[in-house]
């Protein structure tokens, strides 16, 4: 098979409906506006460049692999449609989304297995309906290393937890409060605010007046950059630990310097591993050293565009059943090194990052 353009990107999904029935297309979902819009240029590049690499090594079942762009950053259920019509209509024939897990619930019950899903980013854990497959951490995994770290080494007793409200940071907590009366801590205070919210000083009165030893903060994208910009103007110095905190984030935030800012990842740029050295090679020859900067999120569109190829290879096709019988064991290689599915998800190291200017040092992982 002779590909002239290594990978295409379809951003109207309209003309998804259009495009050549030789193709195997991959819906891919990332947020380009709304509070996680920040994500998408790092998301879709780091796609991008995982589409280029399957196509290099003769595509997928000896057909191309093109992305179909749907913005996950939209109401749940708007996402949902869009992403169902497509399905529906043979426009494509897998998924791969980096959003948040309310987009995701509200895929999977449209969807309803119909065609294959990676979901990348950290989640809430529990039930995994067929057809899914998870390579993000689930919550009851993800806090535990930075509460312990903290604990230990800031001696961090009395914790505030703050988080948007929706499922991801609601089971976050709840697992959170488990791991932490387990160590003999104690939760202080907690607050679920509507996404784009941007009346920081009632939550950050409300921390000088509890004075915890530290804040889980389990905000996304925009809100995340806002509450730690009013946290640094505010003079507070809490130590804070972040489940959804990358390098564009701190870039965002305009960097941190308090050596008081944590963020617990499956993945940092920084992770000083041969397969990460030759990913980062890799992904500033194919974009420039200008580019967005490697991040876990974008990171996870790299590994789940790898993931679907893997798994329709592997099964010889795109249909669900087929893929469910021979999804264990199914296996790739990116930053983070070897991920191999079991039960529909994989099992990987936590690591936990201390912002150290514009980039994270890890201090600890698990």
């Amino acid at each position: 098979m002779h590909v002239a353009d290594p990978v295409t990107v379809v951003i109207d999904p309209l003309e998804a409906h259009l495009l050549r029935a030789d193709t195997l297309r991959v819906g891919l979902v990332v947020p380009v506006s709304g509070v996680l819009g920040l994500l998408g240029p790092c998301a879709i590049n780091c796609a991008m460049l995982a589409a280029t690499e399957v196509n290099e090594c003769g595509g997928v079942l000896g057909r191309p692999l093109e992305l179909v762009l749907v913005d996950g950053g939209r109401h749940p259920a708007e996402v949902a449609r869009e992403v169902t019509g497509l399905v529906r209509a043979g426009a494509v024939q897998g998924l791969v989304g980096t959003h948040a897990s309310d987009v995701r619930v509200a895929i999977e019950r449209f969807v309803g297995g119909a065609a294959p899903l990676v979901y990348t980013p950290p989640y809430e854990g529990g039930a995994r309906n067929p057809g899914v497959y998870f390579l993000g951490e689930p919550a009851s995994r993800q806090v535990g290393p930075g509460l312990d770290w903290l604990i230990e080494h800031r001696r961090a007793r009395r914790w505030f937890l703050l988080g948007n409200d929706y499922v991801w940071p609601r089971l976050v907590h709840a697992s959170a409060r488990r791991h932490l009366r387990a160590r003999s801590a104690t939760v202080v205070g907690e607050r679920f605010v509507p996404s784009g919210t941007t009346a920081m000083a009632p939550l950050l009165e409300e921390l000088a007046t509890v004075r915890p030893d530290a804040v889980l903060l389990n905000l996304i994208g925009s809100d995340l950059v806002a509450f730690n910009r009013a946290f640094r103007a505010s003079g507070l110095g809490t130590a804070r630990l972040c489940g959804a905190l990358e390098e564009h984030g701190l870039l965002a935030i305009g960097g941190d310097v308090s050596g008081e800012l944590y963020a617990a990842m499956g993945y940092f740029g920084s992770i000083a591993t041969d397969a990460n050295l030759s990913l980062g090679e890799r992904y500033t020859r194919r974009f420039g050293a200008a580019a967005p900067l490697l991040n876990a999120h974008g990171h996870g569109c790299y590994e789940g565009v790898l993931m679907l190829a893997a798994l329709i290879r592997r099964a010889g096709t795109t249909a669900v059943p087929a893929i469910e019988a021979v999804a264990d064991g199914t296996a790739i290689t990116g930053g983070r090194g070897r991920l191999t599915l079991r039960d529909r998800r994989v099992r990987q190291r936590v690591y936990v990052g201390r912002a150290d200017g514009l980039d994270f040092d890890v201090v600890t992982s698990s």
